[in-house]
């Protein structure tokens, strides 16, 4: 997939957030993608659906500026192709997210 059309499926996504994000606080609408999440993690809304959206949108258009996109960011190799087709911001390989998720679940029983 080439550089232009990640960057437009990537406009699409932040299109989409940022009309949930007028919805979440109008006076955010106009801020960069970095001020938003500043300002979430500041108004304590770090468990928002939308927290974790913007994250990894910040992040993937980070690594397509650094000419890293499509690279786990675990274990660096790259992510498959049919995972950042479904999903443009996908930071990890298969592999990788599924031992994240177990070692993620491992962190909820511990802290119940």
């Amino acid at each position: 997939m080439s550089g232009s059309l990640i960057r437009q499926r990537l406009s699409a996504i932040e299109k989409d957030l940022r009309v949930a994000i007028t919805e979440l606080n109008a006076d955010w609408a106009e801020w960069s993608i970095g001020e938003i999440i500043d300002a979430m993690v500041g108004a304590e809304l770090c468990h928002h659906p939308l927290y974790n959206r913007l994250n990894r949108l910040d992040a993937a258009q980070c690594q397509l500026d650094l000419g890293l996109y499509g690279l786990c960011a675990d274990c660096e190799n790259e992510i498959e192709p049919e995972r950042l087709a479904m999903d443009p911001t996908e930071q990890r390989c298969q592999h990788c997210s599924e031992q994240y998720a177990h070692e993620h679940r491992q962190e909820l029983r511990l802290s119940h």
